[in-house]
């Protein structure tokens, strides 16, 4: 895994649910097929209430019109990142996107593990409310060894969670590459 990873930070709000990730009417294509697979990022945050996305007149787009990823590589959050039903495939669409990070003030549980298992994406915690503190568009850094996030536009650094034992996990490529690296399983 990069020790740095630097892109443009996509800002949302509190409690985006896993139907808002990916509607569940995108959950019939083949997670197995790359031709199929890329359509989950397609579809990607692609029904998120304008009034709950916290972007600048709530109308960007994670993945523009006729895309399959993103040009954001980081999303923010608010608290409860990932609540609602616990499909595998929220983490999984957002990484078809081009989503690398994200940090959020809190996660649902299931998404956070979820996050982790499959290493889909690196899922931060923010010691402090950062959705309104980076704006959509923003250049940001994450420095995992440092555990901090640097607006790069706006010249400011702040603190992150460290991601102690699920770094390896996700570093990996998830829970089962994990345990075939370590011996655990062949």
């Amino acid at each position: 895994m990069e020790k740095i990873i630097t892109g443009k930070a996509f800002i949302l709000g509190d409690n985006i649910d896993t139907d808002q990730i990916i509607p569940a009417e995108h959950l019939v294509y083949s997670m197995d097929d790359e031709n199929e697979a890329k359509m989950y990022g397609k579809f990607a945050l692609s029904s998120v209430p304008k009034e709950q996305s916290g972007l600048p007149e709530g109308n960007i787009p994670f993945v523009k019109e006729g895309e399959f990823t993103s040009e954001y590589q980081i999303i923010i959050g608010g608290s409860n990142f990932g609540c609602g039903s616990s499909r595998e495939h929220a983490p999984y669409a957002l990484m078809k996107a081009g989503a690398k990070v994200i940090v959020a003030e809190s996660y649902a549980r299931i998404f956070y593990r979820n996050s982790v298992d499959g290493g889909f994406v690196v899922p931060y915690e923010s010691k402090i409310k950062l959705n309104d503190k980076i704006k959509t568009g923003d250049e940001v850094k994450i420095d995992i060894e440092n555990n901090t996030i640097t607006n790069i536009t706006s010249d400011e650094t702040y603190s992150l969670n460290p991601l102690g034992d699920v770094l390896p996990i996700v570093s990996a490529g998830g829970l089962f590459e994990y345990a075939r690296k370590t011996g655990m399983i062949e």
